[in-house]
């Protein structure tokens, strides 16, 4: 077989699937109406009921408010804060290097990079 042979059968094998095709095609039939045995004043109490009860399908959704207790008070909290804040290496981090490792020239610093005020 030449290539015009072969052409020509996978052209009427295309042309076959198209006619079977046309013959199970589905039809439209057109917006259906709606049937509803609920009022509208039924649907209106389920829908602000729905609206009141949040989200039921997030992961959230069951735990409702959760209390957090912690052993730290305020200023040891804004204590850590600031010194992460002012730590120069805070955003290294080790995946951004070969071989998941931060160069030791890196660890730690000789120079500091934060200035003081100087009176």
């Amino acid at each position: 077989m030449n290539s015009k042979q072969l052409l020509a059968i996978s052209a009427a094998a295309f042309a076959l699937l198209g006619t079977i095709g046309a013959a199970h095609a589905e039809t439209y039939e057109g917006v259906h109406a709606i049937t509803s045995a609920a009022s509208r004043a039924d649907v209106r109490t389920q829908a602000v009921a729905a609206a009141r009860n949040g989200n039921e399908y997030s992961d959230a959704a069951a735990e409702g408010t959760v209390a957090v207790t912690s052993t730290l008070d305020r200023q040891a909290v804004r204590d850590q804060a600031v010194a992460a804040a002012h730590n120069p290496l805070q955003s290294l981090d080790r995946r951004a290097f070969y071989r998941d490792e931060v160069p030791s020239a890196y660890k730690k610093p000789a120079v500091s990079f934060t200035r003081q005020a100087g009176l």
